[in-house]
């Protein structure tokens, strides 16, 4: 330990957690006294901010016109359990699942919906098979958030597929590219690369998932924030602003003030923040023998919830003394993987996240990894 060189340079953020993430550049406390604090989200002011909110998320990410695109409860888990709940159950379904909160899809459709589901599962660092009948509605999570396994693209989803594909997007909208032409339902939450706060879910429909919407009734009762639908008619408020249930006003305008910085990003620049941040983690392994990106294929790494492994025999706790020795000095937060998941790292490279701060963390992975090394007692 004596002969350790502590590394020069910090980030400037060490807030590397996969979730809720950092907050975007420059971010400031006094850029949300325009909230509408205390007034009624059904109020016009009210609405006319969820409204834009709702506007200019379409715009970044470039959502067709006649997609919907709605503010739901319960960030993306309850965006995704709306979707399935409301919309499985028409047709046999294909459940990809490689990590664990694709699992937990997996668990409400077998489980909870006891659907006519085909199961498929690879283990972290891998993908299963993704070729499916297109008669069958398919879930699946665009980026593995604990695994940092993505798809590798779209291609795999048919054009004329005849059912849905349920697309959990939590992780990788505005981070990476999403075909829409080929994801009927999309989900996901302001509080991964937008950085925004907790708690609110966003659902983007195609029309295709409007038209089960109105042509199918689950056989099972559907709770109060779970109903999309009136009458055998899509409840259009929803995507208007007029939510099912209360939201912050304080959370909406957090995020529209990470909007502002995102606009100014640029969706283009958004994804090349992301994917330069992730390609500093990635280098740094080719250099190291002792680390390595969890994903097996270099073409579905994530490049946002970038997982990584140590390659030799250490003890069971290894990982996660690491990672406190990275906070204590103040330069890494939250970056033990997640409890479910293989021990090693996980460095959130979402758009919010410099670049710069990335390039200057490696190092101190290196630094804690050998201060770990000599101190372990034998594996």
């Amino acid at each position: 330990m004596t002969d350790l060189q502590i590394p020069s340079a910090r980030p400037a953020n060490p807030r590397f957690s996969s979730g809720p993430c950092a907050k975007p550049p420059h971010y400031d406390l006094r850029l949300l006294a325009d909230a509408p604090l205390g007034r009624s989200h059904r109020a016009g002011l009210g609405k006319a901010k969820l409204a834009e909110l709702i506007d200019r998320t379409r715009a970044l990410l470039g959502v067709p016109d006649d997609y919907r695109v709605g503010i739901v409860p319960a960030s993306d888990t309850g965006a995704y359990e709306m979707a399935m709940w409301t919309m499985l159950g028409a047709r046999p379904v294909t459940m990809l699942a490689w990590e664990s909160f694709g699992s937990g899809w997996v668990t409400d459709a077998v489980k909870q919906l006891d659907l006519d589901a085909e199961v498929r599962t690879a283990d972290y660092g891998a993908l299963p098979d993704l070729a499916y009948d297109k008669a069958r509605d398919v879930c699946f999570t665009w980026n593995g958030t604990t695994s940092g396994v993505r798809v590798p693209d779209g291609d795999w989803i048919a054009d004329d597929r005849e059912a849905l594909t349920l697309c959990d997007a939590t992780s990788a909208a505005f981070a990476m590219a999403l075909p829409w032409s080929k994801l009927d339902v999309t989900t996901f939450s302001w509080q991964k690369v937008l950085g925004g706060e907790g708690a609110h879910g966003v659902l983007i429909l195609s029309p295709r998932a409007v038209e089960r919407l109105e042509s199918y009734t689950p056989a099972w009762p559907l709770p109060k924030i779970f109903r999309l639908t009136k009458g055998g008619r899509l409840i259009e408020g929803i995507f208007r602003g007029e939510t099912i249930n209360t939201p912050s006003m304080l959370c909406v305008e957090d995020c529209l003030v990470a909007l502002d910085w995102a606009e100014r990003v640029g969706r283009r620049g958004l994804v090349d923040r992301a994917t330069e941040s992730a390609r500093h983690v990635w280098d740094f392994c080719a250099r190291h023998d002792w680390i390595a990106n969890l994903a097996r294929d270099p073409a579905t790494r994530s490049t946002t919830s970038v997982c990584l492994r140590f390659t030799s025999d250490m003890p069971g706790d290894f990982a996660k003394r690491v990672a406190r020795r990275l906070e204590t000095e103040g330069v890494a937060y939250d970056i033990a993987s997640y409890r479910d998941a293989p021990a090693g790292l996980r460095i959130w490279c979402g758009s919010t996240v410099e670049p710069d701060d990335v390039a200057a963390l490696m190092p101190w992975i290196e630094w804690a990894y050998r201060a770990e090394r000599d101190t372990a007692p034998a594996a």
